[in-house]
């Protein structure tokens, strides 16, 4: 156990899974230097949820869950309307938020008050180079000078700086699956319809607005588009191009989309890769086992990063052991992220497929299956307690 205490790590990105492992292995006795790319912690965010015991006891062991339960917005029904408003379905606050739903940027800033001051943080800056060594990696930055770490950790999401670095270009290990999706805070637009939440379905196309704190959320079917992701004024003129003709209220959401105070457009994508870990670099969340909307992402973090640290802790530091135990535990777990995308089921390719889709929430008996599959992926893992 004491081979973790002169041990320094690395870790890219500072969303979830980077922080939730940046948190046990600062306890572990770790030395942690957290870099992250965007220049703050990024707030805002669609919701994330926990599902089921698994996710409540490692929540409830990092020492978190009763202020994710402080935070959370409680899940909400979204009523399925017509153009003309009309109701179609109500989809259950139970369905979309699981057990306990947060903002994404609500958690990430628990994350980081629970490790700024046990790991460092350096925002701004980006991994530039990864070269392994017999003692450890030399790291090079677009800003900082170079230092060498005994291990580096991708916690950067689907579009991981660090999986391209060390394993290879992200169009061998990521899937497009046929769908865009987009947050975009409107202002005041967010929440008509008296902060009731609504989703419009017209084919291949979803708008949903309304909600507690929710930014207006759009899914639209798509091949895949060339763009810069860290260009606001690009994302919104494809957003735009992708609803135009629409009905309902489309083209009063849309006039509002050049004046939107913050936006995130990606693809709906799936991560593929055939192991987690090349020498002393691992992936962690969504870089290794990434489904967009998969519905189980922030899960897989929070119960990865844990994984992860306890399986470094058991093995006193060594990596080539830790690794091997944390692929060989985990992947069997996240195999929920090879199930298929969300963006059929969320914008329909045609108006039978929204039909279907609706007539599933008016069924009681489907809905309840639906809910007993997702509690069943999400606790299939025997958790170890790493702690002693």
């Amino acid at each position: 156990m004491n081979g973790m205490k002169n041990t320094t790590v690395l870790i890219s990105g500072a969303s979830i899974a980077g922080p939730a492992l940046a948190l046990w292995l600062a306890r572990y006795g770790c030395t942690v230097t957290v870099v992250e790319k965007a220049a703050t912690p990024r707030p805002g965010g669609q919701a994330v949820d926990f599902k089921g015991a698994t996710h409540r006891t490692v929540l409830e062991r990092m020492g978190i869950l009763d202020e994710v339960r402080r935070r959370q917005t409680g899940g909400h029904d979204q009523t399925v309307i017509d153009a003309d408003e009309k109701p179609l379905a109500v989809i259950p606050g139970e369905f979309t938020g699981g057990e306990l739903e947060i903002r994404r940027g609500d958690l990430a800033e628990l994350l980081y008050e629970r490790t700024k001051d046990t790991c460092e943080y350096v925002f701004g800056d980006s991994i530039t180079s990864l070269t392994e060594t017999a003692s450890g990696v030399h790291v090079t930055f677009e800003r900082g000078a170079p230092r060498t770490f005994d291990l580096v950790v991708g916690a950067d999401g689907i579009h991981s700086n660090v999986r391209r670095l060390a394993f290879g270009p992200e169009s061998d290990y990521v899937r497009h699956l046929g769908y865009y999706y987009a947050l975009a805070d409107l202002g005041g637009t967010d929440g008509d319809n008296d902060g009731a939440a609504v989703m419009y379905n017209e084919p291949g196309r979803m708008a949903a607005v309304g909600g507690p704190k929710a930014p207006a959320f759009f899914v639209f079917a798509s091949e895949p588009l060339s763009y810069d992701r860290y260009d606001p004024e690009q994302q919104k003129k494809l957003l735009m191009a992708a609803y135009k003709g629409g009905g309902w209220r489309l083209p009063e959401l849309m006039a509002t989309v050049p004046r939107a105070s913050d936006i995130y457009l990606d693809s709906l994508s799936r991560v593929v890769v055939d192991r987690y870990a090349t020498g002393r670099v691992v992936l962690l969340g969504d870089a290794a086992y990434g489904n967009t909307l998969g519905g189980f992402g922030t899960g897989l973090a929070i119960v990865g990063a844990y994984v992860l640290a306890g399986e470094l802790r058991a093995a006193g530091g060594d990596h080539r052991v830790a690794f091997r135990q944390y692929e060989e535990k985990f992947r069997g777990y996240a195999k929920i992220s090879k199930q298929g995308s969300a963006g059929p089921f969320l914008a329909p390719p045609t108006r039978l497929r929204m039909r279907l889709r609706n007539w599933t929430f008016t069924s009681r008996f489907l809905l309840r299956l639906m809910l007993r599959l997702t509690d069943r992926f999400a606790t299939d893992i025997d958790l170890e307690d790493y702690r002693f």
